[in-house]
């Protein structure tokens, strides 16, 4: 007999987390809890309801939450702020959406009194560290169910045969033989993996994309868009405030609509594999961009190179699960105090796949002098024989060399 009386399932209702339900109920034999997040991946969460009622779950274990303005707010802005980039091109749409689900699967333990979680991440990938770290970072003692790392069913026919054995509902598209990917959504992307795209050769298919079309098919005109600042995150877009998923939800619906925000990318995953994956991050690509431009005018030239040369570092924290450990804390209060100037507007052009910003300005808090930076007459604002100087001294280290360098 277990010890575990009660477990928080990460439910989406598909075959595999179904099929964990009810095998954590036989193996197990506890109450099973189930946590289905919204964050934006934009599918009906009701019938997860449905189907956790049809396998028992009493009504006040079964969670269904509204994340998506927590997670663009306390998450995706904190992480775009610092310009994160894994690898020099993914914008962590999947990484960044783990502490999140960890913090709640924690937060509904504590409010039924569970003494597990339990989730359908893999043994290969990256998703069970990152769930896993985030729950001990918050609850040390909890107890984790990893039914991948225990059960013996590591095929998609043995999860059919299990889940017809045992009566569970089997959608449509799974006994006709699913998708072709492994897809994971979320306000800021989609991502997609597996089968055809296990060969890194092979070219994506087009209609595996889902919200963007190709750059060959977006419209012939260009879009302008002006997206206003504060502290570093967007507010507003064309004079139109909005909330943080509002604004994320506009800029996915714009840059998809020109062929934004595709990538196909070899990852180097934290268990050690190379994994190929393709996604989509129209707004997060757009916000990128948006956001370097604004810091070109109001971030002091070392503030902002020393955010460039921390930057990776944060990126591989998030990555690799640590967004709730103290040097990812740290790092946050830095970046975020380096954001107090980060005000204004951007104009990007959207262009057929392209983001190409064409004006940025701050009333409040530019470093841009144009009586400084002027080719035309700066009127003694800049002296530039001071320039001569400068140079020497710089060069006196390069010149003591070539001179020790000459006399050998």
């Amino acid at each position: 007999m277990s010890d575990i009386k009660k477990a928080v399932l990460a439910y989406s209702g598909g075959l595999d987390t179904s099929v964990i339900l009810k095998w954590l109920q036989d193996t197990y034999q506890c109450e099973v809890v189930t946590f289905t997040a919204d964050l934006g991946q934009g599918e009906e969460l009701e019938p997860a309801r449905a189907k956790a009622l049809k396998m028992g779950i009493k009504p006040e274990n079964i969670f269904i939450d509204d994340l998506r303005e927590e997670f663009v707010r306390d998450f995706v802005f904190p992480m775009f702020r610092a310009n994160t980039v894994y690898e020099g091109e993914y914008l962590l749409g999947t990484s960044i959406a783990r502490p999140l689900i960890a913090k709640r699967l924690i937060d509904i333990t504590n409010l039924t009194g569970a003494d597990a979680i339990s989730h359908g991440a893999t043994g290969k990938g990256n998703d069970q560290v990152r769930f896993e770290l985030g729950a001990y970072a918050l609850k040390p003692g909890i107890k984790i169910i990893a039914p991948w790392r225990e059960w013996d069913l590591l095929s998609r026919e043995k999860l059919m045969a299990y889940a017809e054995k045992n009566g569970i509902p089997v959608d449509m598209k799974h006994k006709q033989g699913g998708s072709p990917y492994s897809m994971d959504a979320n306000l800021l992307h989609i991502s997609f993996e597996g089968r055809h795209l296990e060969d890194p050769a092979a070219e994506a298919e087009e209609s595996m994309w889902r919200w963007s079309v190709s750059p060959e098919k977006a419209p012939d005109a260009a879009e302008y868009l002006d997206l206003e600042f504060a502290h570093g995150d967007i507010v507003a877009l064309n004079g139109n405030k909005l909330s943080p998923a509002q604004v994320l939800t506009k800029l996915n619906e714009l840059g998809g609509k020109h062929g934004i925000g595709r990538l196909d990318l070899v990852e180097n995953r934290y268990v050690g594999m190379k994994s190929r994956g393709c996604y989509e991050t129209p707004g997060g690509t757009i916000m990128l961009k948006a956001h370097r431009a604004i810091e070109s005018i109001t971030l002091d030239r070392e503030v902002a190179h020393l955010k460039d040369d921390l930057m990776p570092r944060y990126a591989n924290m998030i990555y690799n699960g640590y967004w709730w450990s103290p040097e990812r804390k740290a790092l946050q209060t830095l970046i975020d105090h380096t954001q107090s100037c980060v005000n204004g507007w951007v104009r990007v052009k959207l262009y057929k796949g392209n983001v190409i910003v064409v004006g940025r300005d701050s009333k409040t808090d530019s470093l841009f002098d144009p009586t400084i930076a002027t080719f035309e007459d700066d009127k003694g604002a800049y002296d530039q024989k001071d320039a001569g100087g400068f140079i020497k001294l710089n060069a006196l280290r390069l010149r003591i060399a070539a001179n020790l360098k000459n006399r050998k």
